[in-house]
């Protein structure tokens, strides 16, 4: 079983001829709400690949909607606690440019306590998958608890911050990274050569598979007895939103179904690819059904093994 321990994000969206300026009050020519947040997505991702996926999550009771949307896509939502605070949410301002400036509150994602983890914790099971990110509170107590229970963990440090440096990692069993949390994550310029890269997190994290994604240069995957590289599908991408959710979801259900990480990287690969040509983050994540048409007809990706 996959559990997802993860943030669940009310985006209200604007799109205005200009960002606003100091002191400015500016009316907007559209307006979206839209759900949002990397672990809704990745949930999201995990079911319409056909994975089993139980959200840990906690929302503000206005907002039950969004447990309607997830359930839909066959995310199970028992676990997700309504409570009264606001959930967490952004402002988001899009210009007509498509530059953009967000304003995010973790909300209620930054509220979970010792009491509740343990709750949580204790209907998983030894060998079971959590899938965490950086966007809810108390990551540290979390990942030494489920390692204790013996659980799998595989982590998505995004969005990048100090505290992701002090957090055990050791305990992870897969990491999804992009180049530029990678080199945070071993102090380098995120310029350096990719070996180097994966190097350093060879050194830094012996035992721990890495997934690192290089958007339209592909992604690598290392474990300690293999190193391999996928190109990228050549698409025109219109919104790169989710991507790197909608790649980390369908990863996480090919593992399930039992993929090799060979098919695991052709199949996430390909519905990243499907997902940037749509705009949004949870409306562009696409069915299993969807990728497996459009990976009908692209070429097959080579795989280069070291």
């Amino acid at each position: 079983m996959l559990y997802n321990y993860g943030s669940i994000n009310i985006d209200h969206v604007y799109r205005v001829p200009h960002l606003v300026r100091p002191g400015e009050t500016l009316t907007s020519h559209g307006y979206r709400q839209v759900l949002g947040g990397k672990g809704a997505n990745q949930s999201l991702a995990v079911a319409r690949a056909g994975g089993n996926v139980t959200h840990w999550g906690r929302l503000g009771r206005a907002d039950r909607w969004v447990l309607e949307t997830l359930s839909a896509a066959g995310v199970d939502t028992a676990s997700i606690e309504l409570n009264a605070e606001p959930s967490g949410h952004a402002l988001i301002q899009v210009d007509d440019h498509g530059e953009n400036s967000i304003i995010l509150h973790p909300g209620a994602n930054h509220d979970f306590t010792d009491a509740q983890h343990t709750t949580l914790l204790a209907t998983a099971t030894e060998g079971d998958w959590l899938l965490l990110q950086n966007e809810c509170n108390a990551l540290d107590k979390l990942m030494v608890s489920a390692a204790d229970k013996g659980m799998q963990l595989a982590f998505n440090p995004a969005p990048m911050a100090a505290n992701v440096l002090r957090l055990p990692l050791e305990h992870c069993r897969l990491l999804f990274l992009n180049r530029g949390e990678a080199a945070a994550l071993v102090e380098l310029d995120e310029h350096d050569a990719i070996e180097r890269l994966l190097d350093a997190l060879s050194r830094k994290l012996p035992g721990s598979e890495i997934v690192l994604t290089l958007g339209g240069d592909g992604v690598c995957y290392q474990s300690d007895s293999q190193r391999l590289r996928l190109a990228a599908h050549r698409v025109a991408a219109r919104d790169t939103t989710a991507a790197g959710d909608t790649f980390i979801g369908y990863y996480m259900a090919a593992l399930q179904h039992a993929h090799d990480t060979c098919a695991a990287l052709r199949l996430a690969s390909a519905a990243s690819a499907l997902c940037v040509q749509r705009e949004g983050a949870a409306p562009s994540i696409p069915v299993l059904s969807e990728v497996k048409d459009a990976a009908s007809h692209w070429d097959e990706l080579t795989i280069d093994a070291d």
